[in-house]
């Protein structure tokens, strides 16, 4: 008999038929006749009920606990009692791995987050994990769906790179040479290499000869952030768009994350559910001042069934100038300086208090933002653009690019960014240059978004963080 997955089973379940199962036990209860054991194998948010005649099954009983794994042959049969549908009658067992109760991590109780990730080996076996995880799948499928539909082609680009293309400077060292040694002509590469924080300038290049393409990988930044907020490794999604402009990609990005949060919602509709009553419990538990007006779901179709509302800078930075945030009229980090890059807690408020939609705020101020940004006219500001979402802030930014090789040129030298290593960057202005737009969205924060989780780490299944790197 083939065997099959409980996803399988439940998608056309047939009853009185037998079903060839394995999985781990997630729990046990036993009454004198009756024993129940909840068997999950990961490929759906549902346990199947395995019911033993406990005198029939005594001696089996006693080695089936929480996290040991095993094989079932048994009979599907409608449910009698609440709370699922169908349930198995066992004819055959087998023990694949055994797991002593009183060493075995994962107790049948609520275990905080902290403690999960001290034993991120196990927390995918956990109902909130295995949701978080399957989601993240989900999203990543979707991401190389919607892009393969809609022309675009998918490309690798570096990990080890030469080029820092934020100007940030917190950048992982890639080095062969021992303690000390300073010669990068006698290093591996023969040059001074780091780990990328973006695929963004590669993107471009091949977006200049293939038209439409996007990058899907992991890039690093060696900030020494010890925060919910912030990884060390993280994935990055990047599109770029030939001949197109700011307003093309504005609408590519709300098209994206309209198709993103579809999909899960029409395909993970139990993964969900069951991350919203999380997601609602841990709110019950918070300050009325720090609660979300929203639940999980209510967020998603916030964002799906909305247009997302486009502003610049100068309109969003009068907004929260004028706005009495609290009692004391002022936000945590004030708005009084044009110029100043906006907090989460600003975005916050222009997207749940003074639009109630998503928002896409353009043009800000250059002297805060990257040198291949393209410039507008007033010589203040950039073509750039933050995507805001409920609840999370940013979670897409992008520019349209200065393809205008003398304005790029300026640009590099006022921000100290050196040509010589750039001259491939440089040489796309020189040879049919054209007007082009990208962006960049953050795998995790879109993770988070969709998910309810507060903490970044736990949408990773092994979070690398300052003083972490287990696993």
């Amino acid at each position: 008999m083939q065997k099959t997955t409980i996803k399988e089973l439940f998608s056309k379940p047939e009853v009185n038929i037998q079903y060839n199962l394995s999985g781990w036990v997630r729990n046990k209860r036993s009454s004198k006749s009756v024993t129940f054991i909840s068997l999950n194998d990961g490929s759906c948010f549902e346990d199947i009920q395995i019911v033993f005649e406990t005198e029939k099954y005594e001696e089996s009983l006693k080695k089936i606990n929480a996290g040991c794994s095993l094989h079932i042959l048994g009979k599907l049969i409608q449910s009698s009692g609440s709370g699922q549908s169908y349930e198995l009658i066992p004819e055959e067992i087998k023990f694949i791995g055994l797991a002593n109760p009183e060493e075995y991590p994962l107790q049948p109780k609520a275990h905080s987050f902290e403690f999960l990730r001290e034993n991120a080996h196990f927390r995918f076996r956990t109902k909130t994990f295995s949701s978080v995880f399957r989601i993240r799948h989900a999203i990543s499928f979707a991401i190389h769906n919607f892009f393969h539909h809609k022309g675009f082609y998918y490309i690798n680009t570096p990990i080890i790179t030469q080029s820092d293309a934020e100007g940030a400077g917190e950048m992982f060292r890639v080095t062969t040479l021992k303690e000390g040694e300073k010669d990068f002509s006698k290093d591996f590469f023969a040059a001074k290499t780091h780990l990328t924080v973006s695929g963004q300038l590669e993107a471009e290049l091949a977006s200049l000869g293939l038209g439409k393409v996007y990058t899907f990988g992991p890039t690093f930044r060696a900030e020494n952030s010890n925060t919910s907020r912030h990884l060390a490794e993280f994935w990055m999604i990047e599109p770029e768009i030939a001949f197109a402009d700011l307003n093309q990609n504005i609408h590519l990005a709300q098209s994206l994350l309209k198709y993103v949060i579809d999909f899960i919602l029409k395909n993970y509709e139990k993964d969900i559910m069951f991350l919203n009553n999380n997601f609602i419990k841990r709110q019950s538990q918070l300050k009325k001042e720090d609660r979300d007006d929203m639940n999980l779901i209510e967020k998603l179709n916030f964002v799906l069934n909305q247009d997302f509302e486009v502003i610049t800078y100068d309109e969003a930075f009068n907004i929260l100038k004028n706005c009495k945030k609290n009692k004391k009229g002022k936000f945590v980090f004030p708005i009084d300086d044009w110029g100043v890059d906006f907090q989460s807690e600003h975005e916050k408020f222009l997207v749940e208090k003074s639009f109630k939609k998503p928002v896409v705020i353009i043009d800000y101020p250059k002297k805060i933002k990257a040198f291949y940004m393209r410039q507008n006219e007033d010589g203040k500001t950039v073509r750039a653009m933050d995507v805001l979402m409920p609840g999370i802030g940013e979670v897409i930014g992008g520019s349209q690019r200065e393809e205008r090789l003398d304005f790029l040129l300026k640009r590099m030298k006022e921000m100290d960014i050196s040509e010589k290593e750039l001259w491939w960057y440089l040489d796309t202005r020189k040879f049919g240059t054209a007007p082009h737009s990208g962006f960049g969205l953050g795998l995790e924060r879109l993770i988070q978004f969709i998910t309810g989780m507060h903490n970044i780490r736990d949408v990773i299944p092994f979070p690398r963080t300052p003083n972490n790197v287990e696993f």
